[in-house]
Parts: structure tokens; C-alpha cells; sequence
């Protein structure tokens, strides 16, 4: 061995896969869910009784956490699922540009530049109402499968 000290700098998803499986049996309704590769939050959970052939079968009903959209999936109870990594990540309102991007202020200090105003038209004026208005905004960003989405709004007063 070697007398060296390794110093490794560590991010929290250093090459962490994007989802983790759970027993479908296992998952419950406003859990998360991978359906049709999109990252749902699920609304409804139905489980069948076993058949004549053996297992029995989840009925997810999920809605897509960044589109909004209804998805549905049957998986046999004994399977694995996919269950999405989902953070949710408040930033600080720095700027809106004329091209529809933000610019955050994140915990250290650094900007954020590479997100886009979101496409939810109350949200979208609220922020831009807010931010003409010159309150101070906070926004909170979820994050799943490699998407980033504004998805919530707090008000913490005048700058």
C-alpha cells in the first residue's frame, strides 16, 4: 500500500443509477413509479387476486411529474418496479431572461442558469408577476431522471 492519502471530492449521485427497483406489491398510492420510462407520482394503487396461472397484479395509475400526463401500467405484485430518484431543491429567483430562462442562486453561493420558466400558465404568471413586483422569490425545483422542472413558489417578502 501506498503512504499517499486519497482525497475523493463526492457528489451525492457520483454515477448513482436514476432509479432503484421495489417489489410492486410494495408500492403505495403518492409513492413514485417509472411508467413507460417517465417518472410518475401515483394517484391509484388496485391489486387483483391471484389466478388461475399465479400471481397476482398491481394496476398503477400514475401522472408524469414534469407533463402532467395520466399513465398507466399492470405488473405482476412479485416484480420489481422502478422507483424513481426524486429531490426536490428550493433556489433563490435571480433574474428571468428575455429567452424564458431563470437564473437561481443556489446554497453556495453559485448561480443556476439552465432551467427553464415553467410551462404551468398560473405558475408561470405568479413567478413573473412576483418578480416584476420585485418580491423576493424562492423556487422549488424537483429533479428526476435527469429532468428539472420548476415546480412550487414561495413568497418571502420584499427585497
Amino acid at each position: 500500500m501506498s503512504d499517499e492519502e486519497h482525497h475523493f471530492e463526492s457528489k451525492a449521485d457520483a454515477g448513482a443509477s436514476k432509479t432503484f427497483p421495489q417489489q410492486a406489491g410494495t408500492i403505495r398510492k403518492n409513492g413514485h413509479i417509472v411508467i413507460k420510462n417517465r417518472p410518475c407520482k401515483v394517484v391509484e394503487v388496485s391489486t387483483s387476486k391471484t389466478g388461475k396461472h399465479g400471481h397476482a397484479k398491481c394496476h398503477f395509475v400514475g401522472i408524469d411529474i414534469f407533463t402532467g400526463k395520466k399513465l398507466e401500467d399492470i405488473v405482476p405484485s412479485s416484480h420489481n418496479c422502478d422507483v424513481p430518484h426524486v429531490t426536490r431543491t428550493d433556489y433563490q429567483l435571480i433574474d428571468i431572461s428575455e429567452d424564458g430562462f431563470v437564473s437561481l442562486l443556489t446554497e453556495t453561493g453559485g448561480t443556476k442558469d439552465d432551467l427553464r420558466l415553467p410551462s404551468d400558465e398560473t405558475l408561470l404568471t405568479q413567478i413573473k408577476d412576483g418578480f416584476a413586483e420585485g418580491k423576493d422569490l424562492i423556487v422549488s425545483v424537483m429533479c428526476a431522471m435527469g429532468e428539472e422542472q420548476i415546480c412550487a413558489l414561495k413568497d418571502i417578502g420584499p427585497k
